[in-house]
């Protein structure tokens, strides 16, 4: 049986991967953001709660990681160099080049940027669960099918075949072990 050919690694994703990680990350906060709004009633607390979340989430993804992830990022030293998110041209832009050795560090603590992500993606997910339990909605209802596709695509098909596989830091990150693709 012959080998399977190992993924290309690129150094410069499409931009076809950028817009489709970036517009499945917004549109994942957007949601979450509405359906916390509109499964609390539209109360203060949904407003509070449900701006908090976008607050948060849009924070942790274009502020944190650009200031916090990105510099250590073997994305950040490489000249002409596009990474899935796009985020190292924007931490080019306003930070200084971390230490790649520190890039696993990612993924250690409680408040690190991994477990923050995982947060924002599935602290709506599960108030939309509680608020559906006390005001059904067909609505929300949708909106919590909704979250849980773009969950399911994001880590069954975006960090499987779009993301992770071909990234340049595949071997140095956290995050490769669990999705499988350092020996692809």
């Amino acid at each position: 049986m012959p080998e399977r050919a190992k993924a290309e690694i690129y150094t410069r994703y499409p931009l076809s991967s950028v817009l489709i990680y970036n517009g499945v990350t917004i549109l994942h906060f957007l949601l979450g953001g509405i359906g916390v709004i509109h499964g609390y009633g539209f109360s203060w607390a949904g407003y509070l709660f449900g701006y908090l979340y976008l607050a948060f989430s849009f924070a942790q993804m274009y502020l944190l990681m650009p200031f916090t992830v990105c510099p250590n990022c073997v994305y950040y030293r490489m000249k002409d160099s596009l990474c899935t998110s796009g985020l190292n041209l924007i931490s080019k832009k306003i930070t200084r080049e971390g230490d790649p050795r520190a890039f696993p560090k990612r993924a250690q603590g409680l408040f690190c940027h991994n477990n923050l992500y995982m947060a924002a993606l599935f602290a709506p997910t599960i108030a939309i669960i509680l608020a559906l339990i006390l005001n059904f909605s067909f609505f929300l209802l949708f909106i919590l099918l909704a979250l849980i596709g773009l969950l399911l695509f994001r880590f069954f098909v975006m960090f499987a075949k779009i993301a992770c596989l071909h990234c340049s830091a595949k071997y140095e990150c956290p995050n490769a072990e669990p999705t499988g693709v350092r020996n692809m």
